[in-house]
């Protein structure tokens, strides 16, 4: 990730990552889920919102920190945990691939590169299961 545009790309799939979830929630709770299960989701869906806002303001300092991450493998990486957020159906897979999304996302807003690898390992791994 070399350029505020790059960061800023991230910062637009952990957005749309959010949406699909909040789509998630939303049929959780028409389909009457309980109520801490709907209240996860919701702070996970907060979390992916606010660090993605972090991104956008903070694109170009992370720009500067040199992160080594590919920016194609993880634009990519969060397209398919989008696309796999708007099909699951199980509440621990929905919860667990949200948390995997905030770790890399705290990563990614901290600028240390060192801690960006092993949540994007681990969402790899978890995508691939799915």
């Amino acid at each position: 990730m070399t350029t505020a545009t790059d960061i800023e790309a991230l910062a637009d799939q952990l957005s749309a990552s959010a949406n699909a979830l909040h789509v998630q929630l939303m049929r959780a709770i028409r389909n009457g889920a309980p109520r801490e299960h709907t209240q996860a989701l919701f702070e996970d869906e907060i979390g992916l919102r606010t660090q993605a806002d972090s991104l956008y303001l903070d694109a170009a300092h992370l720009a500067a920190a040199g992160l080594a991450a590919d920016q194609q493998t993880l634009l990519a990486l969060t397209a398919r945990a989008t696309d796999a957020i708007a099909r699951i159906d199980r509440f621990k897979d929905l919860a667990d691939l949200a948390a995997e999304l905030l770790t890399l996302a705290a990563a990614l807003a901290a600028g240390k590169p060192d801690h960006v690898l092993a949540p994007l390992e681990q969402l790899k791994h978890h995508l691939d299961a799915l």
